[in-house]
């Protein structure tokens, strides 16, 4: 009996749950919060209303705007091969759920965010004694769903290349 072809639906549908999450906070913080606000819930986690048109950790921030067009290009770009990748290889799990979740940063982050706003909008902010030889305060560059979308993501595409070569052994 030949076996079922995967869809890539649902993981379509995983993505959108991750974006719809990823703007609904957003849209609380910029409705809440003016740029620089912060309410601290933690000894070690604040809320913030920071903006960001560069990168991770603001790499390209000071780049003089091109770096929006670019960022909206390359991430158009890769949403296109991400859903190709959902397609082709629906059926495995942890990788689907991998590209889903990274498909939902870059979705969230680079198009949603930087075509309505021009930068993305973060808010998460942890801090701790330890981080401050690397991070001014101590503060942990502030980040959002969409970020931690992309991490999980990345975390998840790691696990399954490792689980994927000792497999094969």
């Amino acid at each position: 009996m030949a076996k079922r072809k995967a869809s890539l639906w649902p993981w379509l549908a995983l993505a959108l749950g991750i974006v719809l999450l990823d703007q609904l906070t957003k849209w609380l913080i910029l409705g809440q919060y003016q740029l620089g606000d912060s309410t601290p819930v933690t000894s070690f986690f604040n809320i913030v209303r920071v903006h960001n048109t560069g990168a991770a950790f603001n790499f390209l921030a000071s780049a003089g705007g091109w770096q929006r067009w670019f960022f909206i290009g390359l991430s158009t770009a890769v949403a296109g091969f991400i859903v190709w990748m959902l397609h082709s290889h629906a059926n495995q799990k942890l990788f689907s759920f991998a590209l889903a979740s990274i498909l939902a940063g870059a979705i969230g982050n680079n198009l949603i965010d930087r075509v309505v706003h021009g930068y993305v909008v973060d808010f998460f902010d942890f801090h701790w004694p330890f981080l401050a030889g690397i991070f001014p305060g101590g503060h942990f560059p502030a980040f959002n769903i969409a970020d931690a979308g992309i991490t999980i993501g990345a975390i998840a595409l790691i696990l399954d290349e490792i689980l994927r070569v000792r497999k094969s052994r």
